[in-house]
Formats: C-alpha cells, structure tokens, sequence
C-alpha cells in the first residue's frame, strides 16, 4: 500500500526544517562564543538576507535529498548536500569572522580569519550561489528519478 502524500511530504519537510533551525543555531552559537551576545544580533539584523537564505537553501537541499532518498532507496548523493553545507556555514560565519582574531593567535588562524572578514559580504554571494547550485543538481535528480520510477 502507497504512503500517504502527506506522509511522503512530512519527513523531508521535517528534516529540512530541523537542518535551517540547527544552521541557525551554530551561528548564533559561534559569534555568541566569539563576540557575544549583543554583537550576534547586530551582525544578524545586518545581514539577515543572506543568512536566512543560506540556512533556508541548505534546508531545502537536506529536504530535497531525504525525499530523493525515498523516491529511490539506497540511492547517495550527500557529497554535494555537505560541500553545500560548508559553504553555507562558512558563508554565514565569515560575517564576523574578524573579530575571532583576538584569538586566532591561540589557534592559529589569523591569515584565515582575516581572509573571511575583507570578504565577508563574497562569500555569502557564493555561499548562495552553492546553495542554488546544490538546489538545482538535488532537484533534478528528484525530477529524473519521478519520471523513471
């Protein structure tokens, strides 16, 4: 017997939701850490419309490929969804990554975290272009795998 539509639709909805909400979580948690909690929600009410795209899209992906996953069972993909990610998480961090350089010496990262930091607004730019390119590969698996299945 067929699942329900409904049914079919929740998980992957789910999952994509519980992706964006956990994406969101780890930058607010990381520039908590870094710069607390006063500075987290400028640089959020700054660059909003970058950040919330950039969880949104890997949202998607994550949906998209759970649903992928049930239209064609045992079928992987997930390099694409965590090259994707990373960027999107990297994307959403350089945003404030400059001020981690009080203690990039500790860790030295201090060549990296200023990379991000004069090229903070770039990286969302590509950070959102691997998201839709993520989008567009996921989506059309999905497509072909409907149409032959």
């Amino acid at each position: 017997m067929a699942e329900p539509r409904v049914a079919v639709a929740a998980r992957p909805v789910g999952f994509g939701a519980l992706v964006f909400g956990g994406l969101i979580a780890v930058y607010f948690a990381i520039l908590t850490l870094a710069s607390g909690w006063r500075f987290t929600l400028d640089q959020f009410s700054d660059f909003w419309y970058f950040i919330v795209p950039l969880g949104a899209g890997f949202g998607i992906q994550v949906g998209l490929f759970v649903y992928l996953k049930h239209v064609v069972r045992g079928h992987h993909g997930g390099g694409v969804v965590a090259a994707t990610g990373t960027t999107s998480t990297a994307a959403m961090i350089s945003c404030c990554a400059h001020y981690l350089v009080n203690v990039a010496p500790i860790i030295g990262a201090t060549g990296v975290v200023a990379l991000l930091a004069q090229y903070q607004v770039q990286f969302f730019w590509v950070g959102l272009g691997f998201n839709a390119a993520g989008i567009l590969y996921i989506g059309r698996k999905v497509f072909l795998a409907r149409r032959h299945g």
